[in-house]
């Protein structure tokens, strides 16, 4: 039988830092990604092309990137919201970007803007650009378990815009739950309701934040549904800026040890993902809400 085996997307040095508020210098943000890619990850998202403005922690995306050793085993990605992002984005080197596009209207206007067709509409004039750049354009459909402003999303919403963005020849479909929401049977019936519109050869990846506590169990109930691929941000940091009342993201370590104690291959080092955990909290001087690293492994 083949190995049993879950891919997790680092996202703190973008999803992670970008709710903070202390914004870090260019150089810290290098040494946590390089830290985390030496801990194993492969795929890191590593900035956001947005108005710095909004988001000053992610002001300096282009040093960040530049700055980064290139290495053919590992995927850097950038988030942009428009095409002045991309255009940004592909001028820096990016290999990969990620898209957001928004489940509800008022979460797209207060977030980004626009409306969520607006959003949808967005990803549609991209991926192209970036297909013809050599950019693999991945989509991710924010609030798409929930809204904190139109409460609950129907599925369809969500299959409707998944269905664009593999029209527009996405490379991958994140759904996430942006302001942590949903619970394990949301996660099984969303999964299997995104998958049947995938095309062969289009991911499809996962994204949940930890505002009521069941989040991990979110992750896992994904694994089981056929996501191959899972956000998490190391010590748990962050979460969207733009959400009431939001909390962090999943813990990388504490989602890597629920699959290692699986059997579930990560390809991550927890112990060397543990020793980054009070480094990054030293550097946010504050204590992260990752439990692993103050647990400890077992056996």
């Amino acid at each position: 039988m083949p190995e049993r085996t879950v891919q997790l997307v680092e996202v703190s040095p973008r999803d992670g830092l970008q709710a903070e508020s202390v914004v870090l210098s260019t150089a810290a943000k290098v040494e946590l990604i390089e830290r985390i890619v030496a801990a194993g990850a492969r795929r890191v998202e590593v900035c956001s092309f947005v108005n710095p403005a909004r988001v000053p922690q992610m002001a300096d995306a282009e040093a960040v990137l530049a700055a980064l050793p290139q290495r053919d085993d590992v995927t850097y990605i950038g988030l942009v919201l428009n095409r002045r992002g991309f255009d940004r984005a592909a001028a820096a080197g990016i290999r990969e970007i990620n898209v957001v596009a928004v489940a509800t209207d008022t979460f797209g206007q207060r977030n980004q803007g626009a409306t969520s067709d607006e959003t949808v509409a967005t990803f549609e004039a991209i991926a192209g650009l970036a297909i013809a750049a050599g950019i693999a354009p991945t989509l991710t459909i924010s609030t798409a378990f929930g809204c904190p402003y139109e409460g609950a999303v129907r599925v369809d919403r969500v299959v409707d815009i998944a269905k664009r963005a593999v029209a527009a020849g996405a490379t991958e479909v994140a759904i996430a739950d942006t302001i942590g929401v949903a619970v394990p049977t949301d996660v099984t019936e969303r999964v299997a309701a995104v998958r049947s519109v995938l095309e062969p050869g289009v991911g499809l990846r996962a994204h949940f934040h930890n505002t009521r506590n069941t989040g991990i169990a979110n992750a896992y109930a994904a694994y089981e549904a056929g996501v191959e691929a899972i956000d998490a941000s190391l010590g748990g940091i962050g979460g969207c800026p733009f959400a009431p009342n939001a909390t962090g993201n999943v813990p990388t370590e504490d989602v890597a040890y629920l699959f290692e104690r699986m059997g579930v291959d990560t390809g991550l080092d927890l112990a060397k993902l543990i020793e980054t955990v009070p480094w990054i909290e030293a550097q946010l001087g504050s204590r992260v809400p990752g439990l692993l690293a103050k647990a400890g492994l077992f056996p």
